[in-house]
C-alpha cells in the first residue's frame, strides 16, 4: 500500500525529465497519487507528454500561472475531473536572462515586476484556486532557494521574488491552517535543470555548491521528491508555514571556499 493511495495531485512546472518537478512528481507517483500536470508554454510540450505516459498521467495541460482565465480552466477542468485536490506542487519561476547576472542596480522595473509576478505572486494565485477543491485538507509547496536570505551571484530579481515566495508561504499557511491545508516551501540545493541554465555563471556555482556543502556533494532530484512525499504525506501532518533546505547543510555553512580546503589550511581534520 501506497503513502499516497488515494490522493491526488497537481503539479506546476514540469519542464523536462531534469525538472525538479519531475523528481517530485516521480516520487509522489511512486507512492500511490494520482498524478495531473500543469507546463508552461507550448514548446515544452514535446518534453512534458512524453514524461506524462511514463507514469500513466493523461491529464496534461499548458497554463501561463499569470494568466487569471487560463488558470480558472486548469483548475475547473481538474475538478470536473477529479472532485477534489489533495497536493499541490509549485515550481515555477521566471526573471528576464538580463536581469540575472550583472548588478542589481541595473534590474530594470518591467523585469523585476514580471519576476515576482511569475515566480511569487503565482503561489497565491494557485493556492486561492485550491482551496475549495482541498475539502478533506491537504497540502501545498513550492520550490525556493538560498539565494532568498543570502547573496548569490547572478540571482539578482530572482533573489527577491524567492523572498517573496517565503513570505508568502508563512501567511498562507496561516490562512489555510484551519482547513487543515499545510503550505511549506522546499529550498534545493543548486541542481542542473533547463532554468538553471540561464543564470550566468551557473556551472562555477554548481561547483561550488558541491564542494562548500556539508555532505561535500551536490543534492538530486530524486532527493528533493522525497522530502516532497514527506510534506504530501501525514508524515508531516504538524508542519506548515516553514522552508525545508534540501542542500546538503549548504545554508548552515560560514565559509564560501569548498570545506575541505578550508580544514586543511585551518589545521582542522578533514572528513574526507
Amino acid at each position: 500500500m501506497g503513502l499516497l493511495d488515494g490522493k491526488t495531485a497537481l503539479i506546476f512546472g514540469v519542464a523536462n525529465k531534469n525538472s525538479i518537478a519531475w523528481g517530485i512528481t516521480q516520487a509522489l507517483h511512486e507512492a500511490g497519487a494520482t498524478i495531473a500536470l500543469s507546463y508552461a508554454g507550448e514548446s515544452l510540450a514535446k518534453r512534458v507528454e512524453p514524461l506524462a505516459e511514463e507514469i500513466g498521467c493523461d491529464f496534461v495541460e499548458r497554463c501561463d500561472v499569470t494568466d487569471d482565465s487560463a488558470l480558472d480552466a486548469v483548475f475547473a477542468k481538474f475538478a470536473e475531473r477529479y472532485g477534489k485536490l489533495d497536493i499541490l506542487v509549485h515550481s515555477v519561476a521566471y526573471a528576464p536572462r538580463e536581469d540575472l547576472g550583472g548588478r542589481m542596480v541595473d534590474v530594470s522595473r518591467d523585469g523585476f515586476l514580471q519576476s515576482l509576478n511569475v515566480s511569487a505572486y503565482s503561489l497565491i494565485a494557485l493556492s486561492k484556486r485550491a482551496e475549495p477543491l482541498m475539502t478533506d485538507g491537504g497540502s501545498i509547496m513550492s520550490l525556493t532557494y538560498y539565494a532568498s536570505q543570502k547573496w548569490m551571484p547572478s540571482y539578482n530579481a530572482m533573489s527577491v521574488a524567492k523572498a517573496a515566495l517565503e513570505s508568502i508561504t508563512r501567511y498562507l499557511a496561516v490562512d489555510l491552517g484551519h482547513k487543515k491545508i499545510r503550505v511549506n516551501a522546499i529550498s534545493a540545493g543548486a541542481i542542473k535543470t533547463l532554468a538553471a541554465a540561464g543564470i550566468p555563471g551557473f556551472r562555477d556555482m554548481l561547483k561550488m555548491a558541491g564542494d562548500a556543502s556539508a555532505l561535500r556533494r551536490l543534492v538530486t532530484q530524486e532527493e528533493v521528491g522525497q522530502t516532497a512525499l514527506w510534506l504530501a504525506s501525514d508524515l508531516s501532518s504538524a508542519v506548515t508555514g516553514d522552508v525545508i533546505y534540501v542542500d546538503g547543510g549548504y545554508h548552515v555553512m560560514g565559509v564560501t571556499a569548498t570545506l575541505d580546503d578550508y580544514l586543511q589550511s585551518s589545521g582542522s581534520q578533514s572528513a574526507t
